[in-house]
Parts: C-alpha cells; sequence; structure tokens
C-alpha cells in the first residue's frame, strides 16, 4: 500500500511525504514515471529498476526522475518504507538540472537528509509558501549540483558585479511589491529562481523569504506608530497568514508584541536595550 499526503503545492513544485508498506517481494508490474521529480528516502530500503539499471536506495541517497520513464520497485523487507517526494513542474526541472536528470543515485550528506526532513516538518506546521517554495528549491539544486560546486567567490569580478547588481534588482523589486513570490520575481529578472536564491543569500545572509518577512515587518510596525489599532487588518493587508502570524514575527524581529510596541510608541517610553 502506497499512502502519500502533500504539504506544499505552490508555484509548480509539489511537497509530499510518501509512505509504502508494500510487503517484501517484487513490486508491481513496470509503470511510467508520472513527472519530474526528486525523491529522498527518511527510512527504509527499496530497489528502483529504471532505463536498464537497478539501484539500491537507503537513507543516504536521492534519486531523481522523469516523466515516462519506464520503472518499477522491489522490496527487500516487510518493514516498508518512507520518502519525501519533490515533484516540478517542466520549467522548475529545466532550471534545475537541464535537459535531462542525472541518472543515478545522489548521495544525500549528513546535512542534506537534515535539510529536507526539516522542509517536511516545517510543510505539515504550514509554514509560509514562499520560504516552503525557496527551500525545496535550495534543497533540490544543492542535492543535484554537489558533484560540481559553483563558489561565489571564485566568481570573476564581471560576475561579482553582475550578481551586486541582481541583489539590487531585487531588493528593489520586493520594496515595490513585498508580496511577489520567487518564481514571478526570478522570471522578471532573467534567472532561475535558484540562482536568485542562492545569490541573494550569498550577499545578504538571509533568505528571500526572510527579507519579505522583515520588509512586511517593517511595514507593520511603520502602520503601529501611525495609529492602526487592528491587528487583523494589518495581517491581513500585508500579507501574513494571519493576526498570530503577524504577532509571531513582530515578536521575532523585536522581542515585542505589537500590543507593546504600540505603548511603548505612543507612550514615548525607550524600549527596554534600546
Amino acid at each position: 500500500m502506497l499512502v502519500s499526503h502533500t504539504v506544499l503545492d505552490y508555484a509548480g513544485i509539489e511537497v509530499a511525504e510518501v509512505a509504502c508498506r508494500h510487503r517484501s517481494g517484487r513490486g508491481a508490474e513496470t509503470e511510467p514515471s508520472s513527472g519530474y521529480g526528486l525523491v529522498f528516502v527518511r527510512r527504509g530500503c527499496f530497489v528502483r529498476h529504471a532505463d536498464g539499471a537497478r539501484e539500491v536506495l537507503d537513507p543516504t541517497v536521492a534519486f531523481a526522475r522523469a516523466p515516462g520513464q519506464e520503472q518499477h520497485y522491489d522490496h527487500p523487507t516487510d518493514a516498508g518504507d518512507d520518502c519525501t517526494a519533490l515533484t516540478f513542474d517542466e520549467p522548475t526541472a529545466a532550471a534545475l538540472w537541464g535537459a535531462a536528470p542525472p541518472e543515478r543515485p545522489l548521495t544525500v550528506s549528513a546535512r542534506l537528509d537534515f535539510a529536507h526532513r526539516q522542509l517536511l516538518a516545517e510543510g505539515r506546521r504550514g509554514a509560509d509558501p514562499d520560504a516552503l517554495y525557496e527551500h525545496a528549491v535550495n534543497l533540490a539544486a544543492a542535492t543535484l549540483s554537489q558533484s560540481e560546486p559553483e563558489p561565489l567567490h571564485a566568481a570573476r569580478p564581471s560576475s561579482r558585479r553582475a550578481r551586486r547588481r541582481l541583489v539590487h534588482d531585487t531588493r528593489e523589486a520586493l520594496a515595490e511589491a513585498p508580496a511577489r513570490a520567487l518564481p514571478a520575481l526570478a522570471r522578471e529578472l532573467g534567472v532561475s529562481p535558484h540562482h536568485l536564491s542562492r545569490v541573494f543569500h550569498a550577499h545578504t545572509g538571509h533568505t528571500i523569504a526572510q527579507h519579505r518577512l522583515q520588509l512586511r515587518g517593517r511595514a507593520a510596525l511603520e502602520r503601529i506608530a501611525n495609529g492602526e489599532d487592528s491587528l487583523a487588518r494589518l495581517a491581513a493587508e500585508l500579507g501574513f497568514a494571519d493576526q498570530s502570524h503577524l504577532t509571531r514575527t513582530i515578536r521575532q524581529q523585536t522581542g515585542h508584541t505589537p500590543t507593546q510596541l504600540r505603548t511603548l510608541i505612543h507612550s514615548g517610553s525607550p524600549a527596554p536595550g534600546s
């Protein structure tokens, strides 16, 4: 029995937790893969047959798949297995791996293993879709490009200037429209979502999703300082998931709740530690 639960379906990427409970033995008849994807094994072991190759898959590796790829799975034990499956639309897949997905399993380091488990946990909690999207893109790109890293510090001066310009353009675009999602932003700037996310993080120290949240937090503080008294309206108009999300964000960014900040601002008292 195979059970799949989707925790993110956003802008061309789907993230799902997949549980397989087949008894040991040969799997079902060969069937075509349904889409582009990258699968991480969280628990257990199984054997995948695809394109004439036989690969044993366990939590130390991930594998890529493409639409129409003939495959079937064997199960060496009755214990079953659990996986984290990332599925991409065609443009996202092309940006990640070019003309074709890698044919061999990809080594999953401890860091990458933690990253895909963290992505799944964040998805279960209903985290911000933009943050989840960026996490998923970067996880996939990091897994796919381990053998050919491209350190930013090794770039030519002209490349460094181009990347700084890209970061500046990203800041300008988000200042104008903070709600602009990473895929749309990348299309507008003429780069892949992964490249944009990676360059922005390298230059600023935080992700685009985190930067967007900082901008929303600053906008909320400005309106609180100007007398806004409805946190629910503020949350809805600034793109927070709800009033609780607004309150958590403000507290994380400032150490105070919106109500405390309103009191401090309008009483003229300095914030503790300022």
